[in-house]
Parts: structure tokens; sequence; C-alpha cells
């Protein structure tokens, strides 16, 4: 084909892959019109036509909209403006479909309920910037009612500075996280709890039961704990129980208490005052969905070993026999 031959619909249809119809419909709606018509009134087109032509096709198989196609041929848009728009669109539905792969793939392997599902999928199809939306109405929310202004500006800092950003392209496990986040961040209860634990640690106050353990026994019971959470050791297992009644033991003793039921309990409402163990399952999930590494260290502990107090199959009182409080006196509780 040359710059002065002209070619009937059936001769570009074969050079351009188009369909013979697919070009009498291009020819008939003006989008790339015949450059003449022969005697018998056929249609012809020049090598511009076919560039024309071939330009169509591929903006059309781009997904671009004739109309648009029409103000690119017009040379009324440029095509790299256009490709530009388009790209971003196709990006938007990218994400889309890569946030419902990931919710299918969760539905699937949870065998999820049709009811979860839409849930999941409802919580995942939110915008990145409705997604900071829910996350900042939640923090104001949640630290209104505080009546310590220094700590609560602290704590804000500090739960502001770890915001759950759900990726565009989730594994399953930040997916069933992120849903399990906005389960918590709706339920008051556990707004009270992030309020009162937050606002502890953000004072950087340590524990009463802490202060009067001491530090040697407080340090000790960190660093078991520590061991414990990194290595995944069950809070309601039988070895985490032997952990547990030594630390008791030495507890009571640095109190003068009996180690029993209730000095059980009067341990974990005392360890619970700045780790609570939903609050901790909170800041594990803002792990799980921003993809950050865990850090042994930084793992709360005390809301294992509260867990393991209160929840701990057949746990009872212990003997105070043995394990004596490093470095300790007897101290009366206070």
């Amino acid at each position: 084909m040359d710059g002065t031959t002209l070619h009937s619909i059936g001769e570009l249809s074969a050079r351009t892959g188009l369909s013979v119809r697919t070009i009498r419909f291009y020819a008939d709606t003006g989008v790339v019109a015949p450059t003449c018509r022969s005697p018998a009134g056929h249609r012809l087109y020049d090598l511009d036509a076919l560039g024309r032509l071939e330009l169509v096709g591929t903006l059309r198989e781009l997904g671009i909209d004739l109309a648009t196609v029409r103000r690119v041929l017009g040379r009324e848009l440029p095509v790299a403006e256009v490709a530009a728009a388009h790209a971003d669109a196709l990006d938007v539905q990218i994400r889309t479909l890569q946030l419902r792969r990931s919710v299918l793939r969760v539905a699937a392997g949870r065998g999820s309920s049709p009811e979860e599902t839409r849930l999941m999928h409802r919580l995942t199809q939110l915008s990145g910037e409705e997604r900071r939306r829910l996350i900042d109405a939640f923090v104001t929310d949640t630290f209104s009612a505080s009546t310590t202004v220094a700590a609560e500006a602290a704590a804000v800092a500090m739960v502001r500075a770890a915001t759950p950003d759900l990726p565009d392209d989730p594994s399953p496990d930040q997916v069933t996280a992120w849903v399990e986040q906005m389960e918590l961040i709706g339920d008051e209860d556990f707004r009270a709890r992030l309020r009162r634990t937050a606002v502890h640690q953000a004072a950087g106050r340590p524990l009463d039961i802490e202060t009067g353990a001491g530090p040697e026994l407080t340090e000790f019971t960190r660093r078991q704990l520590a061991r414990a959470v990194e290595s995944d050791l069950d809070p309601l297992g039988e070895e985490a129980g032997r952990l547990v009644d030594d630390l008791v033991r030495r507890f009571a003793q640095a109190f003068t208490r009996a180690p029993d039921a209730e000095f059980r309990d009067w341990m974990a409402r005392r360890f619970e005052a700045a780790h609570d163990p939903r609050v901790d399952r909170y800041w594990r999930l803002v792990w799980i969905v921003n993809g950050w590494q865990v850090v042994p260290g930084l793992v709360p502990a005390y809301g294992w070993l509260v867990r393991a107090l209160r929840e701990r199959p057949g746990a009872q009182a212990v003997s105070p026999g043995s394990a004596p409080c490093p470095g300790r006196g007897s101290r009366r509780d206070r």
C-alpha cells in the first residue's frame, strides 16, 4: 500500500485486523471517513485513513470510549493526555480487582458466610481517604472523654503514629486483620479500654504493682513474659501454667499475700491497667495490616499474663514454698 493507491474496506480489513462491519461502522459514524468513493459507490481509503483506523483500533483495545477517540482524531486531545488519564483510571480498577481477589481468597479459605463476605467486601471497598477518615473519627471519639489533657495528647499522637493503612493489594491475612480491626473500633467497650491503656502508656509511669514489687522482680517478670510471647507460648497451656504459678508465688511473697485465686485476680486487675488483651490484639492487627515486622521486644507481654491469670483452665492457688523474689524483702499490699 503506497500513498496514492486507494483500497477497499475488504483490503483495509485484511491489513488492520478490523472486521468489515467495524470499518463500516466507523465510516457511518464519522470516526474514520472514506477518502472517496468509486464510480460504483464503494468506499475507498488511502494511507492516511489506514493510519487513523489503526490508531482507533489501538485506543479501543485500551478501553477508551468512542467519543474520546473522536476527539483525539480531531486533535482536540493529545494522545499522551488521554493515555495518562486512562492509565489512572486503570490503576483504580486494578486496585479494586486486587481487593476483590483478596476478599474472595479470605472467604474461600475461611468458609465465610454470605454476610461475612459482604462485610469484608464493603469494608475493603472504602477508598484510602475514606479509611483515613474512619480512623480519624475513631481516634477523636475515643479520646474526647479523657480528662488528663497532657497524657491524652501523647496517647492520641501514639495512636495516630500507628494508623492502620490497608495496602492496594492486601494479603488474605491483611484483609482478615483489617476486618477484625473495624469490628474492634466500633465497640464502645474496646474504645474505653484503649483510652485507659494508651493514656497510661503515654504517660510513661510504671504500674503500681511494678512499684510495689520492685525493679528486680519487675525486670525478671518482663524477661520471662517476653520469652513466652516471642516463642508463641499458649497462655492457657501447661508450660505457661508453670511459668505463671512461679510468678504468682514471687509476687505473693513480695506483697506478703497468699498465692490463691483472689491474689491471682488482684494481680490480673493491676497488670490489666496498662495492658489489656483486646488492646494488645489491636496493636498486633495494626502490624499485620501495615505489613510491619513484629519487633519481639515491643510485643505487649502483660496482656498475655492477664489472660493466663484469668482464663487458664484449672488455675488454682499455689503453695508459697518456693522461688523467693530476687533481692526483695516482704512488703505489705499498698
